[in-house]
């Protein structure tokens, strides 16, 4: 995983379905991820603006990422911009 442009998410793994199965072979399996067809996958995700990108954690337990993206709790004013209007009467 890594963090691209400031705030994209890019994740990116390799399958490992095959060996997996050579060892279970009474299993079934289900695949969710949508592949890059040489048994990788490769994910983008574009993280909102509060997210405190330098305490991103992720973990793999049973074959399962997770990721845990901590939000900044502090309230910030709205930033308010003045727009000049010209008239033409």
């Amino acid at each position: 995983m890594e963090i691209e442009d400031g705030n994209v998410l890019h994740i990116k793994g390799e399958g490992g379905r095959e060996e997996a199965q050579a060892k279970e072979k009474d299993s079934v399996w289900h695949v969710a991820e949508r592949g890059t067809g040489n048994g990788g996958f490769s994910r983008e995700i574009e993280l909102p603006e509060n997210v405190k990108v330098d305490q991103i954690k992720a973990q793999v337990e049973n074959g399962v990422l997770t990721i845990l993206l901590p939000k900044d709790t502090t309230t910030k004013s709205p930033k308010v911009r003045n727009i000049n209007i010209t008239s033409r009467l």
